[in-house]
């Protein structure tokens, strides 16, 4: 048969449409389904105790555990929290601003020696980055009453050295509340800046290098901006928990070091749930606030 006599080939038959829409129904489904268990645990655990919370800071104040409390929308709890304990939450940020601050200057050096020198020990110095978090939160806050005793070696050598008096010392001091502070928040600031660093393309820096640019102009207009979602996140992570730890001011401070994690506990002992309450929310209201306005200021809103 000759190439002008052939006939065309049979068009192929469309996928029915009803097929079509029930595969993009079934793949829009499964996303929801995927989202369910962790909507699910974040409604029980954070959304339903944030509200129960709101809902006792407007108790009465005037009931008690015994009487049980009344809702009458007190909202004078709040400007009674801050009037009462504005001390405590400006102590809290400083500490925690100091604390951010230390590990910055300790984790950046650290999370770059691992990212680009350390070769084949960079598993083992990852282990020994998260190593602290084998042992509890609690025991080593108290291993830092050990080292940082009157009578320890410590202590012993700064006093030798004259960096403290003769009768100096350093626990139960706010250099002792911000040091427990810094150590136990280590981790959460060089996890993230090692994983951004990581995925630095050294090229970059041997072309900065190439360029004639020293290494501090190098770190300033190359590795400091390609960290900076590491660094943001690793603050954030620093910054948030330590605003409202209360174990490293009770366990290494003294009562002139108090922080607003501490007076919430107390006033939930006590069973003052008003006041406790609405100074959680005041807390937790003024955190918000600050890490919008510092992720704004960074730049990096795509992290939230």
């Amino acid at each position: 048969m000759s190439a002008a006599t052939q006939l065309p080939p049979a068009p192929v038959a469309a996928a029915p449409a009803a097929d079509v829409g029930e595969g993009a129904g079934r793949r829009g489904w499964t996303g929801y389904l995927l989202l369910l268990p962790g909507a699910l645990w974040l409604t029980l655990f954070f959304i339903v105790p944030t509200v129960s919370l709101v809902s006792t800071s407007l108790y009465d104040p005037s009931g008690s555990l015994a009487t049980g409390y009344s809702m009458t929308g007190h909202w004078q709890n709040y400007t009674q929290a801050i009037s009462d304990y504005s001390p405590q939450i400006l102590r809290s940020f400083v500490y925690a601003l100091i604390a951010t601050v230390a590990c910055v200057l300790l984790g950046f050096p650290l999370a770059y020696a691992i990212a680009f020198k350390a070769g084949r020990w960079k598993n083992l110095m990852l282990v020994a980055v998260v190593a602290p978090f084998f042992t509890s939160f609690l025991v080593r806050t108290l291993a830092w009453q050990y080292i940082l005793g009157d009578n320890e070696a410590l202590v012993s050598l700064l006093r030798k050295v004259h960096v403290l008096g003769a009768d100096g010392y350093l626990l139960d001091t706010p250099f002792a509340v911000v040091t427990g502070l810094t150590y136990n928040f280590l981790p959460f600031m060089v996890l993230p800046l090692y994983a951004s660093l990581e995925k630095l393309d050294p090229r970059l820096l041997e072309a900065g290098a190439d360029l004639y640019a020293s290494p501090v102009a190098v770190f300033r207009r190359v590795t400091l901006p390609l960290a900076m979602p590491g660094l943001v996140a690793g603050t954030l992570l620093t910054f948030i928990p330590a605003s409202g730890d209360f174990i490293n001011s009770e366990l290494l401070g003294n009562p002139r070091t108090r922080m607003v994690g501490n007076e919430i506990q107390d006033l939930f002992a006590a069973g003052d749930y008003p006041t406790a309450s609405s100074l959680s929310i005041t807390l937790m209201a003024a955190i918000v606030v600050l890490v919008l306005l510092y992720v704004r200021r960074a730049g990096t809103e795509e992290l939230l």
